[in-house]
């Protein structure tokens, strides 16, 4: 019998229960891209029934990027410690809560309240999909999985905003977040039934029946069982956030994080903004949906492209070209154009880079980091870059009304995306290139 199940699952080929579970972490990331665009959705609506100024409505649009920053941190290091699927079932319960409220709000306080509580869970649920995804592929597969379940979150958006699209010619916006709260609680009896706990997370955290349920988990995919848990290295006991701040990590934990700050930035400017910018310009709310649907069709596109091109060339390199690219199409973007048809594809090609910059910034960070804090280092990189993401609006909001007009304001959000590529370009060397060391060592 092999000693190390790691090794098992890194080595052999995929079998149907590892595409089942890593199929459902694209659909729980599609469920996240829904519910942080809902507010987007509904902004036009929001801004016309309660009329609030651009300014203020930036703050609103960022408020569960805010909540999102806090649940990557605080509950990506929790996920480390009670596993990938107990905190995934949490933050659905905390995330339909969050969605279900939303509409009983009748004042920007309460309505920022809620979405502040909404983005906690969907912080969560963003670091331990991260992890589940990459713990439950094998060695060749894994860029590959990762990067799927990242496009989830474009998928969503498209998905999600084509019933907006149709919701809105005959009722308000609340019906966005009665529709996101429904579809969020159908997906807790999926995961309680078909998403088990990862393999290398059981064989880190060992407790009772651990060895059990490794046993299990390899026999449902056709392998042979173990005799016994592979053995813990001592660096891997430790389970606090200073781990990744230790000599080793620290410098990959710091440019990540730096990276994913700096272009979320961009991505989020695209995507908080796009309804309104296209409202302004006189077309009505339900196509303004029809852009920003247009935009996460892009996105969608350009990650799956992505994670197909990362089995075959360099993943550092795929992801600064998507960068680059990032900085001229959102630049362009703020050129304006005269017609919905040529801002549709605009939108969508800027769509298409970002989200390959996003995908290939998940796919670094679920290769950074060992077993023992890849949920930690994860979620610190993501929480404290989603404060890149909670900014975007405020200050494109503030740039916009200090008088900036749209080509200034684009320029200036395109920047975060250059910021990112120099960051990945003074890596580490082999830092989010390789497969994960304890399979490899195994």
């Amino acid at each position: 019998m092999e000693r190390d199940p790691r090794a098992i699952l890194s080595e052999s080929p995929m079998r149907a229960a590892q595409i089942v579970a890593v199929a459902i972490t694209i659909a729980l990331n599609g469920l996240d891209g829904f519910d942080v665009l809902a507010i987007s959705f509904a902004s036009p609506g929001i801004a016309r029934e309660w009329g609030i100024d651009r300014a203020a409505l930036g703050i609103v649009l960022s408020m569960e990027l805010f909540g999102m920053a806090a649940g990557s941190v605080l509950l990506g290091g929790l996920t480390d410690k009670i596993g990938r699927r107990p905190m995934i079932l949490f933050c659905l319960v905390v995330m339909a809560i969050g969605m279900f409220m939303v509409p009983t709000t009748t004042s920007i306080n309460a309505l920022m309240v809620w979405r502040l509580f909404t983005g906690l869970g969907i912080g969560g649920m963003l670091a331990a999909t991260n992890a589940a995804a990459a713990e439950h592929s094998n060695r060749k597969s894994r860029n590959l999985a990762v990067s799927l379940m990242a496009i989830g979150y474009p998928i969503g958006a498209v998905l999600g905003g084509a019933v907006v699209a149709q919701m809105l010619k005959g009722s308000d916006w609340r019906s966005i977040f009665h529709f996101g709260g429904t579809v969020t609680l159908v997906f807790i009896p999926i995961v309680w039934l078909l998403l088990p706990e990862t393999i290398p997370y059981l064989c880190h955290r060992r407790g009772s029946g651990a060895l059990d349920k490794i046993n299990r988990q390899l026999a449902r995919m056709g392998h042979g069982t173990v005799a016994e848990l592979p053995p813990v290295a001592e660096a891997d006991t430790r389970k606090s956030i200073a781990d990744i701040l230790r000599p080793g990590l620290i410098a990959t934990t710091l440019l990540v994080t730096l990276a994913y700050f700096s272009h979320v930035a961009t991505f989020y400017f695209i995507l908080k903004w796009v309804p309104k910018i296209v409202v302004d310009m006189g077309f009505a709310p339900a196509a303004a949906a029809g852009v920003l649907v247009w935009a996460n069709v892009g996105g969608a596109t350009g990650g799956a492209l992505l994670g197909l091109l990362a089995l075959r060339f360099p993943l550092r390199r795929l992801t600064v070209g998507a960068l680059i690219a990032s900085v001229v199409m959102v630049s362009w973007f703020g050129r304006g154009q005269s017609d919905l048809a040529q801002l549709s594809l605009i939108s969508a090609i800027a769509g298409f880079f970002t989200n390959a910059g996003v995908v290939g910034l998940y796919a670094t960070l679920a290769q950074a980091f060992p077993t023992h804090v890849r949920a930690t280092g994860t979620g610190f990189a993501i929480g404290i870059g989603r404060g890149g993401a909670a900014l975007s609006p405020i200050l494109a909001g503030y740039l916009f009304q200090s008088g900036f007009g749209l080509q200034g304001v684009a320029i200036v959000m395109a920047s975060g995306a250059a910021v990112a590529a120099i960051a990945l370009l003074l890596l580490p060397r082999g830092a989010g290139e390789a497969g994960m060391p304890e399979a490899q060592a195994a």
